[in-house]
């Protein structure tokens, strides 16, 4: 297929692309290029794009497009909160208008890179399958919330929108992030020698590995119509639900000498949730497989193997520092528009 790929420079992006070529697809990039830069270890091999911001997107984008995997958005929580306004703006109303593009345009099936955080305060007792009540507590996960249900109402026999609630990623892509939890608390911890958790590790997490995810998304776009058609399907492994405090356990493993600070000086979390994911096992086939010590192993490997530096772990790799460093150097307006 045609695949136009939203955010194709960023963590997520970065590893799908390559997949999607390997399957056999031609894949289209659109991307503002705001963590274009941000790149350890070798360059990522390029792909034909337009170097466009989301919100700017027109129907010549989305023209001969068999599919659009749409990633792009401001991509966490301390973000969203920070700018909610600007989150509301790309996150629901852009996602929104390039779906209805797509619509116009012919595009048959539009998967849309949702996130467990839809679960939000849920507490820890019950798996959550894709039938639960969605409890959303930051404006991130609100915006996912608002974009499933404006695209259900799109949904008919000619577009096919899928969502696709991703856990929280981990893992190395050459795009890092260091700003989720996997990846942040082995960055700490092979940069400083301690693992730093600011909660009392108590809340639930699902993780997934980049991959992982990349496997869904690819199994989802070439799924028969009928398996996907306006469905939601978690993204995950029932075996990577853990506490924050499993995690850490799991990094002071791979990072041998390390040690271990639980301060709690964040307070409670509401964000504690676990996740059932037999749906997408069942009409997928999918099975995430990375564990997340495997995952933990991947990483510090690769920190060490590319030499990341203290500096690049904090400003570089974290999306919140990034921007501010490049709206300091007016190299982005602030609207987030570079």
């Amino acid at each position: 297929m045609r695949v136009l790929l939203t955010g194709h420079q960023g963590y997520l992006g970065t590893v799908l692309a390559p997949m999607l070529v390997a399957a056999g697809h031609q894949v289209i990039g659109l991307d503002s290029g705001l963590f274009a830069d941000c790149v350890l270890g070798p360059s990522p091999e390029p792909v034909r794009a337009h170097a466009v911001d989301l919100r700017d997107a027109g129907p010549e984008h989305v023209a001969g497009c068999d599919a659009v995997i749409h990633l792009a958005a401001l991509s966490n929580d301390p973000l969203g909160a920070l700018a909610p306004d600007l989150t509301y703006d790309i996150n629901h109303h852009a996602s929104v208008r390039l779906a209805r593009l797509a619509k116009d345009a012919g595009v048959r099936r539009f998967l849309y890179a949702s996130t467990c955080s839809v679960y939000g305060a849920s507490g820890g007792a019950d798996l959550l399958d894709e039938d639960a009540p969605l409890r959303p507590v930051t404006p991130y996960a609100e915006s996912k919330v608002r974009v499933e249900d404006d695209l259900v109402a799109l949904a008919d026999a000619d577009f096919t929108p899928v969502f696709l609630r991703n856990a929280t990623a981990f893992g190395f892509s050459p795009r890092l992030r260091a700003d989720i939890v996997l990846n942040n608390l082995v960055g700490h911890a092979y940069l400083t020698g301690e693992v730093r958790v600011l909660s009392d590790g108590t809340p639930w997490r699902p993780l997934v590995h980049a991959k992982d995810i990349g496997q869904a998304f690819l199994a989802a776009l070439e799924a028969p119509r009928e398996a996907v058609h306006a469905r939601a399907f978690n993204v995950g492994t029932e075996v990577n639900n853990v506490t924050v405090a499993e995690i850490a356990d799991e990094v002071i493993e791979a990072v041998p000498g390390s040690t271990l600070t639980i301060t709690g000086e964040a307070g409670a979390d509401p964000r504690s949730y676990r996740v059932d994911f037999s749906r997408i096992r069942a009409a997928l086939g999918v099975e995430a497989r990375w564990t997340v010590k495997a995952g933990a192993v991947e990483l510090i490997d690769a920190y060490r193997d590319y030499g990341l530096t203290r500096h690049d772990f904090e400003r570089r790799y974290t999306r919140l520092a990034r921007l501010g460093d490049r709206r300091a150097a007016g190299t982005v307006d602030a609207t987030l528009r570079p």
